[in-house]
This record gives structure tokens, sequence and C-alpha cells, in this order.
């Protein structure tokens, strides 16, 4: 008898036995009632607001606000409309996200370091400022700053003057701000050209060191090429910028830029309480790094500065991103905290005075829900697009 006619025929299995095709079956029922429930949920909250009198739509943010707002990106007055509210506290909101980050992420990493250093009075005085920082409710945070501290400066007549230049009270920090001249286009596209030369350097300069070992200089380069190149632009274009310097006016002072006790004392508080997180995350991550690549390092004669920028950070950033991308999104999420204190932000100026006026409930919560979300999406791409980049690669 043939070997092959001894085989036993391979059955396939019945439908409702085939894992593959009962993970469809469960996605697609599951994804299925989620969208029944969300379009439940919205029809009986029209059918309620309608029952109400409550109009819907969001023709309202056509209509004149009617109301000011203290600080805002754009220009702004209270003949505009609840859509440009919406855009004023977006950019307010943004701005103070932006700033967290950079400041946050600048104090977290040396106080990280400052975690691991042999001083013993550096490292204590870092692990008392993580440990009381990181333990004092946020909120609490912005009004020590704003109530505790800025608002017992003294009065503009009395500003803290630095140089005639920069004054400061309890009305906030005053500083000369750029006007721009006809040739100052040139100056722009000079550090524009500074700025990639450095990358198209500081890349050549990465590969010419993994292949011969030789060390060269990028980062002092690029920095004569962002600086230096500008600077000698602007001398040839006969300086096209002026100063614009504040004076005080009566009870405050007019011209110049300035920034608000209320940005200060919100940026100050993040900036503290999410670095103080994200120095335990640094800490972690040059720990995570094995110890034989220092010992390394030492052996082949590199100070230790250039052992932790070259060696040591590079690998501790792949177990660094991760959680770091995660105090970034609560950062700006924390930013909404800043109503507290009447910072224009997007909570406290368009779902707050916006939906108070307009009583356009589900609409203002519905943009403002997105916007964050928005936020945090992008947040999350970038970081993770940074992450792949730094990642292993296997050759």
């Amino acid at each position: 008898m043939n070997e092959s006619n001894m085989t036993p025929a391979r059955t396939r299995p019945k439908p409702w036995n085939d894992p593959r095709i009962r993970t469809i079956v469960f996605q697609t029922v599951a994804l299925a009632a989620v969208f029944w429930f969300g379009w439940t949920l919205f029809q009986n909250t029209l059918s309620n607001m309608e029952s109400r009198g409550i109009s819907t739509g969001f023709g309202f943010l056509d209509q004149t606000s009617g109301f000011g707002i203290i600080m805002s990106l754009i220009p702004y007055d209270s003949t505009m409309t609840y859509g440009r509210t919406f855009w004023v506290g977006l950019l307010n909101t943004l701005l103070v996200s932006a700033m967290g980050v950079v400041a946050a992420t600048i104090i977290g990493f040396i106080v990280g370091v400052a975690r691991l250093s042999s001083n013993w009075l550096i490292a204590k005085l870092a692990l008392v400022y993580v440990e009381t920082i990181r333990n004092i409710p946020l909120l609490l945070q912005i009004f020590f700053w704003y109530f505790a501290v800025l608002q017992h400066l003294p009065s503009p007549r009395q500003s803290i003057d630095v140089a005639d230049m920069l004054f400061l009270s309890n009305r906030g920090l005053y500083f000369p701000t750029a006007v721009t001249e006809p040739g100052f286009g040139w100056v722009m596209a000079a550090l524009i050209a500074g700025i990639v030369a450095t990358v198209v350097i500081h890349r050549w300069a990465k590969k010419r060191q993994l292949k011969t070992g030789q060390l060269f200089p990028a980062f002092r380069v690029g920095l004569g090429l962002i600086v230096a190149l500008p600077v000698l632009v602007f001398a040839l274009t006969g300086g096209p910028l002026v100063w614009e310097m504040p004076s005080l006016t009566g009870f405050n002072f007019t011209g110049g830029a300035s920034i608000l006790p209320e940005l200060a004392a919100l940026w100050i508080a993040l900036s503290l309480y999410t670095a103080s997180f994200i120095a335990e995350i640094v800490r972690s991550g040059i720990l995570a790094v094995s110890h034989g690549q220092t010992e390394a390092a030492s052996a082949l004669g590199l100070r230790s500065n250039l052992t932790l920028r070259l060696v040591v950070i590079p690998q501790a950033m792949r177990v660094i991103i991760p959680p770091l991308t995660s105090q970034y999104l609560n950062l700006v999420k924390n930013s909404s905290l800043a109503t507290a204190i009447g910072y224009p932000d997007l909570v406290s100026v368009f779902m707050g005075t916006t939906l108070n006026q307009t009583g356009q409930a589900v609409e203002v919560v519905a943009i403002t829900m997105a916007v964050y979300l928005t936020i945090s999406l992008i947040i999350s791409v970038l970081m993770n697009i940074y992450n792949r980049a730094v990642a292993l690669q296997e050759r």
C-alpha cells in the first residue's frame, strides 16, 4: 500500500473554530457596539437639548465675544468673535506648554545627572529638590509662585531696574523688544544657512568618527556658524534692527514686551514640577547603561564629560524617551490648571468664559477635548519618530 495513501487528510477547521475568523468577528462586534453606544448618546443629548430649547451647532463661533483678554499673541479686542477667543486661548496654551517642555527638559537633565554626581553636596541637593517638588501638588506650587512670590514684588513705580532695560514688578517682567527694518531678512537667511550647515557638518563628523575614530569639533564650528555668520551679515547690512524700550507711563509700563505674572507663575511651576520627574527618568536611564561602558571609555582615555556625552547619554536615551514622552503629555494637560490664577489659556478663555456666555456646553467641551487630544497625538508621533531614530539598529 502506498505510504502517501495512509496519511490522514488534513481537514480545515470549521469557521467558528478558526481563531482568525473569531478574532475578526469579535472585533467587529465590539467596534459596532462602541459606535452604537456613541450614536445613541449623541442622539439622546440632542433630543434633551432640543426639548429644553437649547440651540446646537457651531454658529456661535461667529458671534461677538464682548470681553477682553489680558494676554494675546495675535490681535484681539472685545469686538471680535468667539472663534477668535478660541485661537487666542489655543496659542496661549501652546506657548506655556512649549516653554515648559524646554525648561523642564533642561532642568530635568541637569538634576538627573547631578543625582549621580560623586560630589556629596550636589547629589544631596538634587535629591532634596526631587523629593520635595514632586511630592507637593502642582496646584499648590502654582499658588505659591503666583500669590506668595510674584504678587509680593514691588509696584511698577518701585520696580526692580536692571540696567534701565529690565523692569520687574508685580505687573510682570518688562524688557525691550526688537523691531526689524528692511534688510533683516538677510540676517534670518544667514541664520537658517548656519543651522543647515551645522546639521550637515554634524552628520559628516559623526560618519567620520565612526570610520576613522577621529573627533571633529562640530559643536564649536556649528556654534560659530550659527552665531558669527548672522552677526557678520547683520553688520554688513547696516544693523537693520532697533529696540523698543519699555517706559513707565502712569501706573504701568508701556512699550517693549512683557511676561505677565500669570504666565511666569504657571511656567515656573510646570517646569519645576515636571523636571523633578524627568530627573528621575534621566537618572534611571543612565543607571541602565552597563558600567562596563564607562570603564571602557575611561580605558580609551576619554574624559568624564566626553564619556557622559558620547557614550552614556546616547545609550540612556533609549530608556529615557518612552517615559519622557509621558511627562511631556502630562505637562501639556497640566497647563489647564492655568484657570486657577487667571492665565488666559484654552480652558480659561474658551471653555470658561465662552461657555458661560454662549451656553454651548457640548460644542465647547467637544472642541476643547479634541484640541488636547490632537496635541497629545502630535507629541506622541514626534517622540515615537525620535525614539525609532535612536533605537538600536541591527547590522
